[in-house]
């Protein structure tokens, strides 16, 4: 590889095994990644691992809910940004929860940082993966968990966001989906609750309105729509906005004349929709931003744990409201 590079083995070294200590012009960087990808060099992560002293692996077990788009392309981002800080990325698949027993499969693998989606990992888990070696526990959820840095996703600015247009849209009876998927209840009660503290005080009214994700259930609620007298609806998200309008559209029931629809994440296909989708747009932190927070954090495990608000959300009026 250094032949085919013109540059010596050390120069290969480093740049292979991104040393700051010595300066390579970018150059001579890119000759040794083109040597590399033509010699289908692959790096060895356990032996690098044992050369640094630590391991370089970032370990983000699988969400215990289903995921949508939106949260798929955080993840994506998130992933390539590690991998240009030098950082291997693992996903750990799972079908349990993310609680203290999971942490220690997690810990098996001697991560040296572990993302960890959703709740239910408490203190003592976040203890476990510390004694194994990790120097960063960052968990994404609604709520710090002690020793752990954390990126608050508080749903309930999605709630209220939703709940508020529909108020200042002149609807008072309004209801709100609440998805029946396992999984999900973490994100359809803190929306739910948004609605309601959105409207209170108002002399609107709130309906909790329970909905599996399938045509028949939709076409079940929409069947009684008139008798339950709303002339609103926040879907929780777009996905399930999508499957509720047509099963409101089949029964006759004019969109937004007769109910106003408002969904969540701002997906394209909202905007492909007749008539087309409001919804609520979520600003959810950069990927670059989140691996800028791991690459502190390892850097500086002693650091007291940093807190941050991440999730913010604007309603984007379309036809449907």
């Amino acid at each position: 590889m250094a032949r085919l590079a013109g540059v010596s083995r050390a120069t290969v070294s480093y740049v292979l095994n991104n040393a700051g200590a010595v300066r390579i012009s970018e150059p001579t960087r890119r000759r040794v990644r083109e040597a590399a990808r033509e010699l289908g060099y692959v790096p060895h992560a356990a032996a690098r691992s044992l050369r640094a002293g630590q391991s370089r692996t970032v370990l983000m077990p699988a969400p215990a809910f289903p995921v949508g788009p939106l949260y798929s392309r955080f993840i994506t981002e998130l992933q390539e940004a590690l991998g240009r800080l030098d950082y291997t990325v693992v996903q750990f698949g799972t079908t349990g929860g993310h609680d203290d027993e999971a942490a220690r499969a997690w810990a098996e693998l001697r991560p040296v940082a572990v993302l960890v989606p959703g709740s239910g990992l408490g203190p003592s888990g976040v203890a476990v993966l510390k004694r194994s070696g990790a120097r960063a526990v960052i968990t994404l959820g609604p709520e710090s968990v002690e020793g752990a840095h954390a990126l608050l996703l508080d749903h309930e600015v999605v709630g209220h966001s939703a709940g508020a247009h529909l108020f200042d849209r002149g609807r008072r009876r309004i209801g709100v989906v609440v998805p029946r998927d396992r999984g999900l209840e973490a994100f359809s009660a803190p929306r739910l609750a948004g609605v309601r503290e959105a409207l209170h005080g108002t002399d609107a009214e709130v309906t909790e309105l329970p909905l599996a994700y399938d045509e028949e259930a939709a076409a079940r609620l929409a069947a009684r729509w008139r008798d339950l007298g709303l002339d609103a609806v926040f879907t929780y998200n777009d996905e399930y906005a999508m499957l509720l309008m047509r099963a409101l559209l089949d029964e006759g029931i004019r969109i937004p004349e007769e109910t106003a629809v408002v969904g969540a994440d701002n997906l394209v296909l909202g905007r492909l929709l007749r008539p087309r989708l409001s919804t609520v747009h979520l600003e959810l932190p950069s990927g670059c931003e989140l691996a800028e927070l791991v690459d502190r954090a390892v850097r500086d495990p002693a650091a007291a744990p940093e807190a941050h608000k991440v999730l913010g959300a604007t309603v984007v009026q379309r036809e449907s409201s």
